[in-house]
């Protein structure tokens, strides 16, 4: 069976895009701190981009998170199938730019960021696309040690 989730291309990519992340890390700090974003919408964001990454990783730690903070398991569950429905009303365009950059490798759309701007103010829209890189590297790094495990050979010793 070939394997079909997201990896990186190769460990350029990966050094590019960590060292990217690595570059904004006091605005992540500080992102992650502020409640510009609330914990549970920064979960729900992360669960749409696990959600099309299939990262197994990132899937038990951010359910974990989001149940922590107060997102019920019914909605954690709409959320890991892609469905939004339970969703705050005004989370929802975010969670769905999510989904879409997610889809295009993070590279949606111009239009697609024009309607996140109908939504969300300036800062909102930078701690979004801050949390949206830290979990596409997260599932990517993820898949990527899944694809090595996955190619390794599997050596059975015979027991006589």
């Amino acid at each position: 069976m070939p394997f079909t989730k997201r990896t990186f291309s190769g460990f350029n990519q990966f050094l590019r895009e960590t060292a990217g992340l690595l570059k904004s890390w006091r605005r992540i700090r500080k992102a992650m701190r502020s409640e510009v974003i609330s914990p549970a919408f920064r979960e729900r964001l992360m669960l749409a981009v696990t959600a099309v990454n299939e990262c197994r990783y990132c899937s038990y730690a951010h359910s974990k998170e989001a149940l922590k903070h107060g997102i019920s398991q019914p909605e954690l569950e709409q959320l890991l199938s892609g469905e939004f429905k339970e969703c705050p009303r005004r989370e929802i365009p975010a969670i769905l730019y999510a989904q879409h950059w997610a889809e295009s490798d993070g590279q949606p759309p111009a239009e697609a960021l024009d309607e996140l701007k109908k939504h969300y103010s300036p800062q909102e829209i930078e701690h979004i696309h801050l949390y949206l890189r830290m979990i596409r590297l997260g599932n990517l790094t993820g898949n990527s040690w899944d694809y090595i495990i996955s190619r390794l050979p599997c050596r059975r010793r015979h027991i006589r």
